[in-house]
């Protein structure tokens, strides 16, 4: 697959993860077509998200500045499944059960089993699904008409940028502030990522 040139603006935004293969041009006018499907899906990855984020604490509570950052990590996206569940409720959806999803699955099959690999691959493939998410939260608020849901999945897109670019610092000071092993990593997995996209197709999901 093309590595794309130094000075290629990110898909996902101004982060340091810069995504190998944007979405299917299909994914846009399906998630419009079927947003009600994409929201409650958005509702579970708000969830999630809020869910990792306490896991990281627990897990590595030692890591430096993360406990701090993942409590208001959990708090902003707790937040942001509050207004998501608002949004269901007034076009009448529910909270279904959680079917799983298979980008992320994907992603965490190539987590490294050792302590240390372990931990920074957590931390990078987080920060993936990040740019992701706001790739794909972008191209919501570009393409959905009610100006309300624009602007509201435009702010949701800059704050995954922020998280992305967040996790991928963790992921550093994981290794020990040496950047270049980290970078090679995020490299490995940036490609996988852009096959697990392949592999699962055109989905009403938010990834």
């Amino acid at each position: 697959m093309s590595r794309p040139t130094p000075d290629r603006r990110p898909l996902s935004g101004e982060g340091p993860v810069i995504l190998r293969a944007p979405s299917d041009p299909r994914w846009l006018p399906l998630a419009l077509e079927r947003f009600d499907e994409v929201l409650v899906d958005h509702a579970h990855c708000e969830k999630k998200a809020a869910a990792n984020a306490l896991s990281m604490i627990q897990v590595y509570p030692d890591l430096p500045g993360l406990p701090a950052q993942m409590a208001r990590l959990a708090r902003e996206e707790s937040a942001h499944l509050a207004r998501v569940l608002e949004l269901m409720a007034a076009r009448g959806l529910t909270l279904n059960r959680d079917a799983g999803d298979p980008y992320a699955q994907g992603l965490q099959k190539a987590v490294r089993t050792s302590h240390e690999g372990r931990k920074v691959d957590r931390l990078l493939v987080a920060a993936v699904i990040e740019a992701r998410s706001c790739e794909r939260l972008s191209l919501l608020a570009e393409g959905l008409e009610e100006e309300s849901l624009r602007r509201f999945y435009a702010e949701l897109a800059q704050s995954e940028d922020g998280h992305q670019s967040l996790f991928y610092r963790l992921a550093v000071t994981a290794a020990g502030g040496d950047e270049a092993p980290v970078r090679a990593r995020l490299e490995e997995l940036l490609v996988l990522e852009a096959e697990v996209l392949q592999r699962i197709g055109v989905r009403a999901a938010i990834h």
